[in-house]
């Protein structure tokens, strides 16, 4: 059989992607090489923050993927645990928060700056002296795990299939993807899709293909009976991990990138934490930019240090029983995504690299299938994986 979509990588954008092209008929076969969820979207907050977008085209997406939520158990026929509760951004005691609350004026909605009395009022475990006050708003999430288990189960309904192997090759006729090859199989195609998140790099330049996406080693702490309760989702008004980000893509340290062994820039830990609907807390998070996807990371100092920092604003988590967890989080230059053709390549497509997956997966993921399917879409356009090469300027 010669598939009209293979897709590799079953995180949220690859069982995304998978469910959209398979939804309008084509026939997809999914790829991944893990049979129970691993990765980014594994270990990830499951965080949707709608009221974040600051540009027109994060503003119409947000609205389409918020719309998209609200009916996705519905359209899926599986619970997707969507769900919207408040969010408190703490301002540290050494900062101004005004000035923290005017930095979200930008934002399609901005948080409410609140005084410390009121933030503790909505969180009753939140330590006082650790803040000056916060900002709140209303907030999405998801279960990440299951919402991939409903994309998948839309996916197989629509006819498609999923295959647990790992790719060990891209089959070539010429200058034109055909197919992959797995550990166990062979399989053919018209077309391939690539969502392998933060280990896109790697995986491509081992074809032979540059591509300009990166990488954070991202580590965690998953409490599975915390016995304690949440009332909100806390985490700081100031984010260091997107700094960090732009900071670590910029050109000077392009060739830093292709030097396995080199740390582009220091950590940075953003301490947070977010109950779940089934009660397991997650808490952290450290970002690290190391040029090495397989690095090893010293769990116990990086436990240490979440602890130390989240148990600042929640001290009932400093010893709560948890397991820490490390995985790989893509980011991109300009904070879009990379979607589109892979050159010089035919046949080979990329759909990875987004900022706030949970939030832009879903509406980019529906308007990819469309676009390859149907009149150019001029959001997909802009995403071009190609955009940051001479050439394309």
């Amino acid at each position: 059989m010669v598939y009209d979509w293979i897709v590799i990588g079953n995180g949220i954008a690859g069982a995304a992607a998978s469910y959209e092209l398979a939804h309008l008929g084509l026939s997809v076969l999914l790829v991944e090489r893990h049979e129970h969820l691993q990765g980014a979207t594994r270990h990830s907050y499951g965080s949707i923050p709608h009221w974040a977008a600051t540009t027109p085209i994060q503003q119409q997406l947000c609205e389409e993927g918020m719309a998209r939520y609200r009916q996705f158990s519905d359209e899926l026929g599986m619970d997707t645990t969507f769900r919207e509760q408040d969010l408190l951004l703490t301002v540290p005691v050494d900062a101004n928060p005004e000035a923290i609350a005017q930095s979200f004026s930008p934002c399609l909605i901005s948080p409410q700056l609140i005084s410390q009395d009121t933030a503790c009022e909505m969180e009753p475990l939140l330590n006082p002296e650790a803040i000056a006050a916060a900002l709140t708003i209303r907030h999405g999430h998801v279960n990440p795990e299951k919402m991939v288990q409903a994309y998948n189960h839309g996916f197989q309904n629509a006819g498609g299939k999923l295959h647990i192997d790992q790719v060990t090759a891209l089959k070539q006729k010429g200058d034109r993807v055909i197919g992959i090859t797995t550990t166990t199989d062979s399989f053919h195609c018209d077309n391939v899709l690539v969502c392998t998140g933060g280990w896109t790099r790697h995986f491509l330049n081992f074809w032979g293909i540059p591509v300009e996406q990166y990488f954070t080693h991202s580590e965690s702490i998953e409490c599975p009976n915390p016995g304690i309760q949440l009332n909100t989702f806390v985490m700081s008004a100031i984010t260091l991990r997107f700094a960090l980000e732009t900071n670590a893509s910029r050109p000077e340290h392009q060739t830093s990138w292709n030097s396995p062994g080199l740390e582009i820039m220091p950590p940075v830990l953003d301490a947070g934490a977010l109950q779940f609907s089934d009660g397991q807390i997650r808490m952290g998070q450290i970002s690290r930019v190391l040029t090495d996807p397989s690095a090893v990371i010293d769990a116990d100092q990086s436990e240490t240090n979440i602890r130390t920092q989240v148990s600042t604003l929640l001290p009932c988590l400093k010893t709560v029983v948890g397991h820490w967890h490390h995985c790989l989080v893509a980011f991109s230059r300009d904070n879009l995504p990379l979607i589109g053709p892979l050159q010089p390549l035919q046949g080979l497509y990329l759909f990875s690299g987004f900022h706030h997956p949970f939030v832009f997966v879903p509406p980019l993921a529906q308007r990819f299938a469309a676009h390859v399917s149907g009149p150019p879409d001029p959001f997909i356009q802009q995403m071009n994986p190609h955009r940051f090469s001479p050439e394309s300027i």
